[in-house]
């Protein structure tokens, strides 16, 4: 069963294979780069992951076609975006909350590897109160 707890782990391992990506790579590289490694990276702590999963729109009675793609879905409760942009902008906040609304998923990530440090500024995390639920 998902708890809080289970996805704050959850959480909390994505976060540590990016920085440890960082660690290794640093900034400036092209984010199909980083999406890479970080698939290579979850891979071998052995966490569970969708890549460049399509997500359907459905609108009243139609599915309308659309070519989004979220860039990591894991252990299917937290969708992931990963950038490398100069900030975080609002678009791609946009962006991950459309993507966790889809999904269904109770957390999103965005994590930037052009930053300094990626754990006090290329990394937020966002909540879906739509899905949230409160068992421990």
């Amino acid at each position: 069963m998902m708890t809080e707890k289970y996805l704050k782990e959850i959480t909390y391992n994505v976060i540590g294979a990016a920085i440890e990506i960082h660690k290794s790579l640093g900034p400036g590289l092209l984010e199909s780069v980083y999406h890479e490694c970080m698939k290579h990276e979850l891979s071998l702590r052995k966490i569970y992951f969708l890549t460049e999963i399509s997500m359907p729109v459905r609108y009243k009675e139609i599915e309308v076609a659309t070519n989004l793609r979220c860039d990591l879905f894991v252990e299917n409760c937290l969708a992931v975006e990963i950038k490398a942009f100069k900030t975080i902008e609002p678009i791609f906040e946009a962006q991950i909350i459309t993507y966790m609304k889809l999904l269904e998923a109770p957390q999103g990530l965005i994590i930037n590897f052009n930053c300094v440090n990626i754990f006090s500024d290329g990394q937020k995390t966002y909540i879906n109160d739509f899905y949230r639920f409160l068992e421990d």
